[in-house]
């Protein structure tokens, strides 16, 4: 080797070894952004400043800081009380600065539960999605004690990660103050001044975390990043037993393997988290409640869902419900992206119908109660919502897989409280054995089989046979039965042929056509927007379907809100002219309770003009106030 070969060799070293130096010299510093100023905001309506208090201290806090900010800095907030403030109107503010006080077991003052709990309810629901609040800057400062452990600031913190999870800007992190440390002034003293710098265009550096002060980056530059532990784990349930994440923290050995006494449990303590993340209030090891949005939309008087349109529920005397989290199946469109457990058969501890049924009741009143207050909630549809007289038994999961399924629909009739069952279409044993309930479902997600396994991602291997003698199993009812169709454009919407010629199979009652719901982006669907229907594709489809069918079912009525069409057995249901889709819910209880035999239309009644297909009100009940909300699209450039 030439001497001037080694010297080329040696300076090329020397390169690459710098290069390398400054790449982790970069990744140590968690890749932040320039320096920059955050733009002050150009909409002249003011911020808001929440205060969240039970004592008064938060709001003696949120008062300083209004002073600091409007009288000293010349920057427009109102002081706004929670209580009186529609939170439906967040998506119009620019500027939300929060100071929340933490009360009794983490739990918000009386005076914030409901904007509290929307914010929560909201950011769990994929309808939403992760821009709502896109244009929104936001801060929060929490007020609390250390003393209460783990639940110190808990509101604020939480309230922190449902405006980032809604796309709101973080202006400063989340302060945390402590009422029984003896820093509360000092502290947010210091929070209140970086809130006025970034208002007031102060610089900041920004990494993927949120907001970082320049005094703040020598200490992150040392941070050692192979301390933490990572994010969240996110883990595909149907092999959680045994495969969820390690635990540092130690496990009693009753939960070891998903065993407890004995008996395996449904719901892990991993599955549990995840399902109380999104709004289930969990009963027992295996059942689940959550109030419904339509419940709260008519306790305001806001209107109530198809099936109030459709069936003349009362949507907010309707409780959701089921006696089983676990299902057979891990549909491309699950509203929660598999984060119930699945199974073929009942292999867990299963738990008394009469304790499942008092607690469902029981944690739904609970909810209903803290719409107390709430503006249109009034006192007589607060009353009646105490007292629920449906269940929607469809919750999630496939509560037909539920051993004691008979013994629990009993327990509701002898309340009166009527039935609405959803299967999916895998257990025809299971639909024989069921006792009359006030309305069954069967879901048609697809009308062959190869569309059917795509759509559905059945366990069972046997999935179409099964499917099919579900259909056959509907036949044999006597009480309403319904075909539901889920359309998901691309995957199902093609195929009006192949499902006309599944009604002579189960020779429903009804059949409801609904376009899919955008459950939001997720590793488990490849779904996006672009496959969810219009209205008008769905009000297409299903005349087609009725078209086929040769004038055996019509279409009867539609909720264009919910993008859902209903066709009803024409012979049966259309008297002089005029549908009866509706149900006199209390003759339907007296059947029941005379233990004679009945029929489907044995308990029908008249369906009111407004729910008729092509009505004007388009299924929207015209004794509601219709709420519209404001939409700020963003333009594709």
């Amino acid at each position: 080797m030439t001497p001037s070969s080694l010297s080329t060799r040696l300076t090329l070293f020397a390169l690459l070894s710098a290069t390398t130096f400054y790449f982790l010299y970069k990744s140590r510093r968690r890749c932040l952004k320039p320096l920059k100023h955050l733009p002050l905001n150009p909409n002249p309506r003011p911020g808001k400043l929440f205060f969240l208090t039970q004592t008064g201290t938060s709001k003696a806090l949120a008062q300083r800081l209004l002073d600091l900010l409007s009288s000293k800095n010349n920057i427009p907030f109102d002081l706004v009380d929670p209580h009186t403030y529609e939170p439906e109107d967040l998506p119009k503010e620019s500027l939300i600065i929060i100071i929340a006080s933490t009360w009794e077991d983490g739990n918000p003052p009386q005076n914030s539960k409901f904007f509290v709990n929307w914010l929560a309810d909201i950011s769990t629901d994929f309808r939403a999605g992760n821009l709502l609040l896109s244009d929104c800057k936001f801060a929060v400062f929490g007020v609390g004690s250390r003393l209460y452990g783990d639940t110190f600031n808990a509101v604020a913190r939480d309230l922190g990660k449902r405006l980032r999870g809604l796309g709101a800007t973080e202006m400063v992190p989340v302060g945390e103050g402590d009422v029984d440390g003896g820093e509360l002034e000092s502290v947010f003293e210091g929070w209140s001044e970086k809130v006025v710098t970034v208002l007031k265009g102060g610089l900041v550096m920004e990494n993927e975390n949120g907001i970082v002060y320049e005094s703040d980056v020598e200490s992150l530059e040392s941070d050692d990043d192979d301390d933490g532990e990572g994010g969240e784990d996110i883990v595909d349930l149907e092999d959680i037993a045994g495969k969820g994440p390690s635990r540092k923290k130690s496990v009693n050995v009753a939960e070891t393997n998903g065993k407890l006494d004995g008996k395996r449990e449904m719901v892990t303590p991993v599955i549990r988290a995840n399902l109380e993340k999104q709004g289930y209030k969990i009963i027992g090891s295996h059942s689940g409640v959550k109030i419904c949005r339509w419940t709260k939309s008519q306790l305001r008087g806001r209107g109530g869902c198809y099936k109030h349109s459709f069936y003349g529920i009362e949507s907010h005397r309707c409780m959701e419900a089921t006696p089983s989290l676990a299902c057979a199946n891990k549909c491309v469109f699950c509203w929660r992206h598999h984060t119930n457990p699945v199974g073929k058969s009942w292999q867990w501890k299963m738990d008394d119908p009469l304790e499942i049924v008092n607690t469902a009741i029981d944690l739904h009143t609970k909810m209903i109660k803290q719409t107390k207050g709430v503006p249109g909630v009034t006192q007589e549809r607060l009353m009646e919502g105490l007292s629920p007289r449906h269940c929607a038994l469809s919750l999630v999961g496939e509560p037909i897989m539920y051993p004691e399924i008979n013994a629990l629909v009993d327990e509701l009739h002898r309340r009166r409280i009527s039935t609405f069952l959803v299967t999916n279409a895998q257990f025809p044993e299971k639909i024989k054995m069921l006792k009359p309930v006030t309305q069954l479902y069967v879901s048609v997600d697809a009308a062959t089989k190869d569309s059917l396994k795509a759509i559905d991602r059945p366990l069972f291997g046997d999935f179409w046979e099964r499917f099919i003698d579900s259909l056959k199993a509907l036949k044999e009812k006597h009480q309403r039965t319904v075909y539901r169709l889920t359309l998901v454009k691309g995957w199902n919407t093609e195929d009006v042929d192949a499902y006309s010629k599944l009604f002579v199979l189960g020779k429903p009652d009804f059949v409801e056509i609904k376009g899919v719901t955008y459950c939001g982006s997720s590793a488990t669907s490849k779904l996006t927007m672009e496959n969810v229907p219009w209205h008008s594709d769905v009000r297409a489809f299903s005349e087609a379907l009725a078209l086929k069918s040769e004038g055996e079912y019509e279409v009867a009525c539609e909720h264009a809100h919910s993008c859902c069409v209903l066709l009803a057995k024409t012979e049966k249901f259309k008297v002089n002219g005029q549908w009866h889709t509706w149900i006199d819910y209390e003759k339907f209880h007296d059947l029941v309770a005379s233990g004679r035999p009945f029929d489907s239309d044995d308990y029908m009644a008249l369906t009111p003009s407004w729910a008729v297909y092509g009505a004007e009100e388009g299924g929207f009940d015209p004794d509601q106030s219709r709420y519209k909300k404001e939409r700020h699209h963003k333009s594709k450039r």
